[in-house]
């Protein structure tokens, strides 16, 4: 880099603080729309004709006016109501909503117990700059129950990210971003070639969505890509794992497969499939997750007309050796 060079790195600067600031902006204002619809969610239902059938309907409607919108189903419209509500008196938060994202909000309303707690994790995200992920690793080992036992100022577990806390799915949904805009890493990547490499293998195979939203046990949790299999007549659900392969992704595909058949499965169609893909630096891992509830000749039928296990094995290395790819790897880690 010559001397002129040098002075790049400022215009850099300035050009990424330019984009926090737009991000932030937009999170405030994604924030501030669910605390409205939750505000008129809660006033609607005192009501005579508040109820699921409103519910459903409000959201069928949004969904039909703005196509494409997630977060607008029945279970996320009560969730703008419950947030209105939990902070509705709580004057000493307000200023703190909107600094932090959607997927932040609903970590701490469904794992906290008390408005202290809720707080206290607020301020520690927002100060600390938390990604969803870095939240909730510190809520499940219990740091505000640490905190309170020994009534010192304990500090956080270093917990490094270059995530921005304001680059939050909801906020990609909401703007209705390109999809170039979610390639951001290496596993993004191998999950659109896997997606396009699938609709490539035939007309069987429909897309339905990528990162597709399913809520179990009042969690939100995202599936990689989820097709629709024409002479099956089945949801196929696949999931990427960057690293070693571990039996509990199994476990959580299974998961997956239980929440699909009960929310999103049609009556007349048969129970879902999961396919799990992990890629290494020397070994990629193919399996299927199936129903225990399907006979042996459904299996049987299963497994004759899903694509060959060596086929996704093969095109999987294929992905995973891409040359402008090969410095995004890690050491084995899964990066999901």
């Amino acid at each position: 880099m010559n001397k002129l060079d040098n002075t790049f790195v400022e215009i850099a600067r300035i050009i990424e603080e330019a984009r926090n600031n737009a991000y932030r902006k937009v999170n405030e204002e994604l924030i501030l729309m669910y605390q409205r619809v939750g505000k008129f969610l809660s006033e609607k239902s005192k009501e005579a004709n508040y109820g699921d059938g409103y519910i459903d309907s409000l959201s069928d409607y949004i969904q039909h006016q703005f196509t494409g919108i997630k977060g607008f189903n029945r279970r996320g419209l009560y969730r703008m109501k419950q947030f209105y509500e939990t902070y509705v008196d709580n004057e000493k938060v307000s200023a703190l909503l909107t600094q932090l994202s959607w997927t932040n909000h609903l970590l701490i309303m469904s794992g906290c117990k008390s408005n202290e707690e809720r707080e206290f994790y607020m301020r520690l995200a927002i100060k600390e700059r938390y990604s969803s992920r870095q939240l909730e690793r510190q809520m499940e080992s219990g740091y505000y129950e640490r905190y309170m036992l020994s009534r010192s100022k304990l500090l956080p577990e270093p917990l490094q990210s270059e995530q921005n806390p304001f680059l939050d799915q909801y906020v990609v949904e909401f703007l209705d971003l390109p999809d170039v805009f979610h390639e951001n890493d290496f596993r993004k990547a191998l999950v659109r070639g896997m997606r396009n490499f699938i609709l490539e293998l035939g007309k069987d195979f429909t897309f339905v969505g990528e990162e597709y939203t399913i809520q179990v046990g009042g969690e939100d949790y995202r599936i990689d890509l989820l097709f629709f299999h024409r002479s099956l007549h089945c949801l196929v659900a696949m999931e990427l794992k960057v690293g070693k392969f571990k039996p509990e992704y199994v476990s959580k595909m299974d998961f997956y497969l239980e929440g699909l058949d009960r929310q999103v499965k049609k009556a007349d169609e048969n129970p879902s499939v999961g396919l799990l893909l992990c890629a290494t630096k020397n070994d990629e891992v193919v399996e299927y997750a199936m129903s225990r509830t399907l006979s042996p000749m459904m299996v049987a039928q299963y497994q004759l007309q899903l694509p060959d296990k060596d086929v996704l094995r093969k095109k999987l290395q294929e992905l995973a050796n891409l040359p402008e790819a090969g410095e995004n790897w890690g050491m084995g880690e899964e990066q999901n």
